[in-house]
């Protein structure tokens, strides 16, 4: 099977890559922006005319939730046009396109955690973008599996895990939202359970996942856990979001039922306070944050 990986310089794209050799029946071809433009349809057509795939896995995306309120083009170039594209060029030339969703597009005021059906009420213009890009797979013919995810976090990038780890060095308190809720998710095991699920993927037309770690908690205690794993004197307090505003709304719950993807592949997700204890020994040897 051989696969493009798009957006191969994010927390998803180099987790794949990580692990890829892992997979030996694989090969890959690796791409971001400096190599192929997924916003333009005839520069994929003429990519992958070139180097011909079996597979499509979509990680690039514009994920800075508050900047899409003022950066919405280039936000809407990335998260709805170029998603598009790549289910055409998949219908075209015969190949699954694999698409990383968000929590975002639901309204975060559920009670219980959100099934794949349940009815989207995206808020913000990065979840409006992020609901979008799904309709423009399902408007097409593609063989292609929608996967929604929350919270990542990796050793690659910028996100909330680097982020805690470095303030928590520089500063002796940290207030951090205790009312919203999710369910954090290591990039490095979505990458594996995509991989792991690709070749059993027989389901012809559009599927819709949910994968984040097992488990549930607010960003005040996925904060506390970071700080006490690592050894930091750092102390979080808990605060109200209306505490901390920010230009873009966040969902105050977002869990994400997993049972679909679990039943489906038979796959065992790890617990996030698990995965988070793994990532946090690779991060302390790379020094990375």
């Amino acid at each position: 099977m051989k696969i493009l990986v798009t957006g191969c310089n994010g927390q998803l794209g180099n987790e794949i890559r990580k692990i890829a050799g892992d997979y030996p029946a694989m090969s890959f071809i690796y791409t971001d922006v400096a190599e192929l433009d997924i916003t333009d349809i005839n520069k994929i057509d003429e990519f992958v005319t070139a180097n011909p795939v079996d597979a499509i896995i979509n990680c690039a995306a514009y994920t800075n939730v508050d900047k899409s309120e003022t950066e919405r083009e280039i936000a809407y170039k990335v998260n709805v046009t170029a998603v598009g594209n790549l289910a055409e060029i998949a219908v075209k030339h015969k190949a699954m396109l694999v698409h990383i969703s968000s929590d975002y597009v639901f309204g975060g005021t559920s009670y219980k955690p959100y099934n794949e059906d349940d009815p989207v009420n995206p808020q913000g213009y990065y979840a409006i973008t992020k609901f979008q890009g799904e309709e423009a797979i399902l408007k097409t013919d593609a063989k292609a599996m929608i996967i929604r995810t929350a919270w990542l976090y990796s050793e690659f990038g910028n996100n909330f895990v680097k982020t805690m780890l470095r303030l928590g060095k520089e500063k002796k308190e940290l207030n951090v939202v205790f009312d919203q809720v999710g369910s954090p998710t290591y990039a490095a095991d979505l990458a594996k359970a995509i991989l792991d699920i690709l070749p059993e993927y027989n389901t012809q037309g559009i599927t819709i996942y949910h994968y984040t770690n097992e488990g549930v908690c607010s960003w005040y205690d996925f904060a506390r856990k970071i700080m006490e794993l690592s050894g930091s004197p750092c102390k979080i307090n808990p605060i109200e979001t209306k505490d901390y505003p920010l230009p873009a709304p966040r969902p105050h719950f977002s869990v994400l039922n997993k049972s679909k993807i679990k039943c489906t592949f038979g796959i065992a997700i790890p617990h996030w306070e698990d995965s988070l204890k793994i990532c946090l020994k690779k991060l302390g040897s790379s020094e990375s944050f």
